[in-house]
């Protein structure tokens, strides 16, 4: 399997971010929270139980790699042709991935735009991601913005 692009990763810990560290806690280990979708998250981003417990910052970097991997072999699954694009390009469509599942990008007009190459069209399909919980989630336009950056910088 590909290596997961340094792009994504980076994409991924800027955007979800290792966050809520309670104050109270002197080991700074990240506690369970919903996300604005409405979902149960720990650590950058990792869908989990209410009751999951602590994470230290390891621990989240360990779980972003397994999330990472598992949303590169989705990515190339569904859209083979990112294997011979330029990195950034599958760095954009692997943090998509991550960010949203396997799922929505297999059923996506997204989908077929990368497969056709046609990139500026689905640079448009990529902004249309934006809505979280029924309503545009601003972290999610600007996280569609740095994909697009990627995904058209060679269109």
């Amino acid at each position: 399997m590909s290596q997961i692009p340094q792009a994504a990763i980076a994409l991924a810990k800027r955007f979800e971010g290792f966050h809520r560290i309670p104050r109270s806690d002197p080991l700074r280990r990240a506690h369970p929270y919903i996300c604005p979708a409405g979902y149960w998250t720990i650590g950058y981003g990792r869908l989990c139980k209410p009751d999951h417990p602590p994470i230290d910052e390891e621990e989240g970097e360990t779980y972003l790699r397994q999330d990472l991997r598992t949303a590169l072999a989705a990515t190339l699954r569904y859209c083979p042709v990112l294997a011979t694009e330029p990195e950034g390009r599958l760095a954009a469509i692997v943090d998509f991935t991550f960010n949203l599942g396997a799922g929505r990008l297999q059923t996506s007009t997204l989908r077929r735009r990368i497969n056709q190459r046609d990139w500026l069209t689905a640079g448009q399909e990529l902004r249309r991601w934006v809505y979280g919980g029924g309503r545009v989630l601003p972290g999610l336009v600007t996280r569609r913005e740095a994909e697009l950056t990627l995904l058209i910088a060679d269109a």
